[in-house]
């Protein structure tokens, strides 16, 4: 079984289209910290993706040991990025979901493989686990996703559903 650890955005996102199941149809399990399970989970409250990733047996948390590399992380990135980048390096993770650039430049340091939830959403279009890329990019979009039109019109490329 791989080892992959998640940040909040991949859990957030994918919950919010109803799409969370992918993780667990790629990955088996995913790991996280527990500045992730608080800032999705406690912090998320009554929202519904909140509750579908409190739900989901297949996410387990994993504490953090305080490092000197937590210490270095903490003064670049947010909690729940330097924790997850940290329980990749301690663990030694197969991969590691982040979206943030920031994060993911800390991530190549440490060379650590990573994708985000694009790659996720990819991978999900080529093993025709979702029928439309389009509608999953519209969709979180209509959510609040960021995804300027270059990385949108590269990803349906990608898939062949580019116009």
């Amino acid at each position: 079984m791989l080892k992959v650890v998640s940040n909040s955005s991949p859990l957030i996102h994918l919950g919010k289209i109803g799409l969370l199941d992918l993780l667990v149809d790629q990955f088996e399990q995913i790991l996280i910290p527990r500045a992730v399970w608080r800032e999705v989970v406690e912090e998320g409250g009554d929202e519904p993706e909140a509750k579908i990733i409190a739900g989901a047996s297949w996410i387990k948390v994993h504490e953090v040991t305080p490092s000197p590399l937590l210490t270095t992380l903490l003064a670049i990135l947010d909690k729940g990025e330097a924790e997850a980048i940290v329980l990749a390096v301690e663990i030694g993770a197969d991969l590691i979901l982040l979206d943030e650039s920031d994060a993911r430049r800390m991530a190549e340091l440490y060379n650590l493989k990573k994708t985000g939830l694009l790659g996720v959403l990819i991978k999900a279009k080529q093993q025709n686990a979702v029928q439309s890329l389009r509608l999953c990019l519209d969709q979180l979009r209509s959510t609040g996703f960021h995804l300027s039109e270059e990385v949108y019109n590269e990803a349906l490329k990608a898939v062949g559903e580019a116009i």
